[in-house]
């Protein structure tokens, strides 16, 4: 027990002083995290919109596809990336492989599909409050959309969240195509399955304290929007 406390002591003492090859992991961690969950939500908002507040042939198909690419398992994302981006694949000319820009297009792969469908049921239950409005006013299809998008705006914050969430706790992908590279490619995720395979607990378990607090935050936003959204609809 007093090995588990000194090791605990030890973390917090790495946070608090800032040391530089733990700050340097998280701030890679946030960089990639957050350039894949921007870039997922600029396909995925779109995409799950479009799919939630339109009718067209094909679109039972599209809402199965998603609900199915939500579960994606992160190792294969990584082995069909490592594929697409290894000398011998097809953008391999490009020298990405084993670097930070891999890492954002496997996690940009393996969060879109989240953020897509979770917009999707939010829009498509916005629509069917608003179709007979809509209707009777004559509103066009891009200002329908808008609208809609407006109107979730809160709720797809947190779809958005969600999407974050997911990202920066990931770590099959990105071991396979960052390679855990330290100074280079070394995530917060990556590090603690390295460092807790060589023992080195104090840095690991540091590590594991700012994903969870960076889980509290992301909650913490989230209820917060949802509480400011619910006083706004009563004023």
């Amino acid at each position: 027990m007093d090995t588990v406390w000194a090791i605990f002591r030890e973390a917090i003492v790495l946070i608090l002083i800032g040391d530089p090859d733990l700050w340097e992991i998280i701030a890679l961690s946030l960089r990639v995290t957050l350039t894949a969950v921007t870039l997922a939500c600029l396909i995925g908002l779109p995409l799950g919109a479009l799919v939630g507040a339109f009718r067209f042939p094909g679109r039972t198909v599209a809402v199965v596809l998603l609900n199915t690419l939500m579960g994606l398992p992160p190792v294969t994302v990584g082995l069909l990336v490592y594929l697409m981006l290894s000398r011998t694949g097809p953008l391999g000319p490009l020298g990405l492989l084993y670097t930070p820009t891999a890492m954002v297009v496997a996690q940009t792969i393996l969060v879109t599909p989240i953020i897509a469908a979770l917009t999707r049921q939010v829009v498509e239950d916005l629509y069917a409050e608003y179709a007979e409005q809509f209707a009777s006013l004559g509103v066009g299809a891009w200002a329908r959309l808008t609208a809609l998008l407006w109107d979730a705006r809160v709720s797809l914050m947190t779809v958005a969240l969600a999407g974050f969430g997911r990202a920066v706790a990931e770590v099959g992908a990105v071991i396979i195509v960052g390679g855990n590279i330290n100074h280079v490619t070394r995530v917060m995720t990556t590090s603690i399955a390295l460092e807790t395979s060589k023992g080195n607990l104090e840095l690991a378990l540091a590590l594991g304290l700012v994903l969870l607090a960076l889980a509290v935050v992301v909650n913490a936003v989230v209820m917060g929007s949802r509480a400011s959204a619910v006083r706004a609809a009563y004023v």
